[in-house]
């Protein structure tokens, strides 16, 4: 029997270096300008996570704009409902997704449509059978429905409309899906006649499956542990775990010991690890707290030394960073939190704290540091305030 390769040591900074490449940070313009640059980040990244908060431009624009520098939301908006070529669903979070990547969701859409799902538990069949008889009339929006008794809530982010439950209930069992989006206003469409489809395509099998989530983290993450490729889906771990060996065996994979990482196991493919390269020093992003360098909160801290602190539902006078604080990464380093606000009546982007962070902090170099910042929060500014 052959013995496991030795782990290959990887600094920190050779372990940033990497991400940052699968991530694409590592250049101005890596996908283009326009729609398809749209789905070929979302294709590339897996997907994009959608989030409410709107003290800033919401996550899912910001996610893009950091990697478009001439994003418009017109650009999503048209590869969601022209191109098609991106839909949503639930990743570890509702996301955007890669239209072609749809068939390793329908088996848990079959088991919702089979088995229910607990967050909608209280929609009746005739809930049900009302917003199917409006959706096959036609796309339809919640504000379409006019005539719902409201219902007390199970919870604290369940609508009291008993049409809403229904119809984002439509969406996770695959009938439905959003055809289009204005805000946070979701317009629903059956999902077969969104995609011209006669019927459902075929559903990935749970190999199929398990391949999908280690290709997309190692697409997009570059090195790769366990817990970063099943991040916040325990029960995928263990056929990932037997995926990883084989790989390993044949070559595909190489196990790689990150500094200060412990016990906890990475891999890399070979190539990712010919890849990778210096990140040009005056490159800057402001990051949505969501972006995927930033949510998985233990891999940016162990790979950054930065430890990001959402602080959103915090009380005001416990926070550090503040509300909604951005991480700003400069070259390879992320070096403040800025908690921005945008006051879109006055038309400006409100500086609500400025926080120095790792090599932030030393002061050698600070004044060319800010100056840098300050550029990209002018290209920020005009973003936010854009139609």
């Amino acid at each position: 029997m052959s013995r496991a390769p030795k782990p290959l040591p990887l600094s920190t900074t050779q372990a940033r270096q990497i991400w940052l490449h699968a991530q694409r940070l590592d250049a101005r313009a890596p996908f283009g300008e326009g729609a398809h640059a749209v789905a070929d980040a979302i294709a590339h990244l897996g997907y994009v996570q959608i989030d409410t908060i709107n003290v800033i431009e919401r996550s899912h624009h910001h996610i893009l704009f950091s990697r478009i520098p001439s994003y418009r939301r017109a650009d999503l908006r048209h590869a969601q409902s022209v191109d098609r070529s991106v839909f949503e669903y639930w990743t570890h979070a509702l996301s955007y997704v890669p239209a072609n990547d749809f068939r390793f969701f329908l088996p848990a859409m079959r088991e919702h449509k089979r088995e229910g799902h607990k967050w909608y538990a209280s929609v009746t069949p005739a809930d049900m059978r009302k917003v199917m008889r409006l959706l096959r009339a036609g796309p339809l929006t919640i504000r379409d429905i006019e005539d719902d008794v409201l219902t007390e809530k199970e919870h604290l982010w369940q609508s009291r409309k008993p049409s809403k439950r229904a119809l984002q209930l439509a969406f996770y069992t695959g009938v439905a899906t959003v055809s289009a989006r204005q805000g946070m206003l979701k317009t629903y469409e059956l999902m077969t006649r969104h995609f011209g489809w006669d019927k459902l395509p075929k559903p990935a099998s749970s190999r199929d499956i398990t391949a999908y989530l280690l290709e997309r983290a190692l697409r997009s993450q570059g090195v790769v542990s366990l817990d970063s490729i099943c991040h916040l889906d325990a029960p995928s771990k263990k056929a990932v775990a037997g995926l990883i060996a084989s790989c390993v065996r044949r070559g595909e994979l190489m196990p790689v010991a990150i500094d200060g990482a412990g016990k906890q196991e990475h891999w890399a493919t070979p190539a990712a690890l010919e890849a990778s390269g210096e990140v040009a020093p005056d490159l800057v992003h402001i990051l949505s707290p969501f972006d995927p360098l930033i949510i998985q909160r233990k891999r940016t801290n162990l790979i950054f030394g930065y430890n990001h602190l959402f602080e959103a539902y915090v009380p005001k006078a416990k926070r550090k960073l503040g509300y909604f604080a951005l991480p700003v990464l400069v070259g390879d380093q992320i070096v403040a939190a800025l908690d921005l606000k945008t006051d879109r009546q006055g038309k400006k982007l409100l500086m609500q704290k400025w926080t120095w962070v790792g090599q932030g902090k030393k002061t050698a170099g600070r004044k060319e540091l800010k100056r840098v910042i300050e550029e990209e929060l002018d290209r920020f500014e005009r973003f936010q305030l854009e139609d």
